[in-house]
């Protein structure tokens, strides 16, 4: 029997697929991982699910909550009034100490509000951000702000690229991960007032600075982590993820029409192992990096590996003591 050091807080009624894919993937999750999982939402509806599943008695605990907030809803209006949503109660676990990171495939704008609100900030951090892993022709890298932040002074950006390092370095594995500033061009003088001034704070950061990332080199790997502004990182996410679902249809219908069949079924492995590479449910989620402590974000239509993976994730935070070690590089 595993031995259950960590606790983990998990939205059962956030995201497209609740609860059946959150379960699942939590209920594959404390067979492979030591830790604990608070499954936060409708106690019936949860236990239903649950009820499919084999696991260890001491490792799942359903935490009830009535309400569900729903991604139409105007987050600031949605966190003021469902204080008994699965959102908000989950981020109360993490605050009263009973959960050391809440997951959530549910609202991006409420659980970045929320979390903000009742976990907080580590000190010194004036916006978190939210760090997405972004495929790349190596492997992939971390980009942040990807969409919590759409306008961004100089110094927050320079507070990405602190936290952005951290988390590749403790969480990701990265030794030393090399860091860019997204632009429009590598040259010096190129790019607006913003990415300008926040140059020449990253290059006297206590950081592996290697300059402007033009958009271009970005997918081929250029740096481990890519530094910008809420609005550039999110075109930049969807953008790629656009290109990549249009270009699998366009060789998926090609190759499967015409004297190309054959060679289609020969073919269906090396692009299969290719689109598993981009798929984001082999990742996890995404972290709101800056808070005291862990919240993750999981794609809305998420499958229960994505949960598998970010639960995963949420250990190597912890362990590695992500938090002090950003607090300890902020300070500096």
């Amino acid at each position: 029997m595993l031995e259950r050091n960590i606790t983990v807080a998990v939205d059962a009624m956030g995201g497209d697929n609740a609860p059946y894919e959150i379960v699942k993937g939590v209920a594959e999750a404390v067979k492979l991982y030591p830790v604990k999982v608070l499954l936060v939402g409708q106690e019936e509806v949860v236990k239903k699910e649950l009820a499919a599943y084999t696991f260890d008695e001491d490792s799942i605990e359903i935490v009830n909550a009535d309400e569900v907030i729903s991604t139409e809803e105007v987050p600031t209006e949605a966190v003021r009034k469902k204080k008994n949503s699965s959102l908000m109660v989950g981020l109360n676990l993490v605050k009263e100490n009973k959960a050391s990171a809440f997951i959530s495939a549910g609202s991006t704008g409420a659980l970045f509000v929320g979390g903000t609100v009742t976990v907080g900030r580590i000190k010194g951090i004036d916006r978190p951000a939210l760090a997405t892993c972004l495929p790349n022709a190596k492997g992939y890298s971390l980009l942040l702000d990807s969409g919590a932040n759409v306008d961004c002074k100089p110094h927050y950006l320079e507070q990405f690229a602190k936290m952005g390092s951290v988390y590749a370095e403790t969480v990701l594995g990265i030794k030393n991960p090399t860091v860019g500033l997204a632009n429009i061009g590598v040259e010096r003088e190129k790019g607006n007032a913003l990415v300008k001034e926040a140059y020449s704070l990253l290059e006297n950061a206590d950081i592996n600075f290697k300059g402007y990332a033009e958009m271009i080199d970005i997918p081929f790997g250029v740096v481990d982590v890519v530094v910008c502004d809420g609005f550039v990182g999110n075109t930049i996410l969807k953008t790629t993820e656009g290109v990549c679902k249009s270009l699998f249809g366009r060789i998926k219908g090609e190759i499967t029409k015409g004297p190309y069949k054959l060679a289609a079924a020969a073919l269906k492995t090396p692009f299969g192992n290719i689109k598993n590479s981009l798929d984001s449910d082999n990742v996890g989620g995404a972290p709101y990096v800056g808070l005291k402590s862990l919240v993750m974000k999981v794609h809305g239509s998420c499958k229960a590996p994505a949960i598998t993976n970010c639960i995963k994730q949420s250990i190597s935070f912890i362990e590695n003591d992500t938090v002090a070690k950003i607090e300890s590089l902020i300070q500096k």
